[in-house]
């Protein structure tokens, strides 16, 4: 069983910066596609970015540019770095790990992202 646990949300004004961490137990993180969704309310959660373990990145379109997304296989630990936040990012933030041939998923708690103008 694979934990993952999110960090670093919080309250940010407009065109600020945050970085978003996610720590996984268990030893075997390099062989997951790692990704982060966010959530909105009254949205159906969405992709942000994903990576994977191959090391291919993909982000969604309303990204522009403006968030990176990372990994470090030996810390078990996957980041977003967020910068010239809009009002519009507002959301809940999650990880996740995936396994690209057994569909095996795990999701983080989530972590609030809240911009304001």
């Amino acid at each position: 069983q694979v934990r993952l646990v999110e960090s670093g949300g919080g309250l940010v004004q407009a065109g600020g910066s945050l970085r978003l961490s996610c720590v996984a137990s268990g030893p075997t993180f390099s062989i997951y596609d790692i990704g982060w969704y966010r959530q909105a309310p009254g949205k159906q959660r969405e992709l942000v970015a994903q990576v994977t373990r191959g090391g291919s990145t993909n982000y969604a379109d309303f990204v522009e540019g403006r968030f990176t997304i990372s990994r470090d296989n030996a810390k078990n630990m996957m980041y977003l770095q967020m910068n010239s936040l809009k009002p519009d990012d507002t959301a809940v933030y999650y990880c996740r790990l995936s396994h690209s041939w057994t569909g095996t998923t795990y999701w983080g708690q989530g972590t609030q992202v809240t911009v304001s103008s």
